[in-house]
């Protein structure tokens, strides 16, 4: 007998800053949102997920583990990626001014986010940093049958 009250839950969990640490991050994510039968899109949340742990591993120096932060919550989900420094991350929230070379490697992940996720942004944190983006829930009836 399960009970489906859609309690929120949250994972947390500290990665390699390696590249390494994307294909974990993305199964945790895929698993998070699995176990629960959980409605936002699994499928963007892995890619935008693979892109925020990406990005943390590329652009922070050190060998500070990041952390996962994953919260299902009745509408949807948030996705955190907290790393040890405290700029934020260059194209997230900069207006855009001139529109971005998509040639640009590292331009092209944050974009992706802002463009897929229903909100995203940064906030700091007593260690560096944590950049996050939050995912709808889908409603059952527009879900591809399992």
């Amino acid at each position: 007998m399960h009970d489906h009250s859609p309690a929120p839950a949250s994972w947390r969990i500290a990665l390699p800053h390696s590249a390494a640490a994307v294909p974990v991050a993305r199964a945790l994510v895929r698993d998070a949102l699995a176990e629960l039968e959980h409605t936002a899109d699994g499928d963007t949340a892995e890619l935008l997920t693979a892109e925020l742990v990406a990005n943390a591993v590329e652009h922070t120096s050190g060998r500070t583990p990041i952390e996962l932060v994953v919260e299902l919550m009745p509408t949807g989900c948030q996705v955190e990626v907290h790393d040890p420094d405290p700029s934020p991350p260059a194209d997230l929230t900069r207006p855009d001014l001139e529109p971005p070379d998509p040639w640009r490697e590292d331009g092209r992940g944050l974009l992706l986010i802002r463009a897929l996720s229903s909100s995203c942004g940064h906030r700091p944190t007593e260690a560096g940093k944590a950049v996050w983006f939050r995912l709808p829930a889908v409603p059952a009836q527009r879900r591809p049958p399992a």
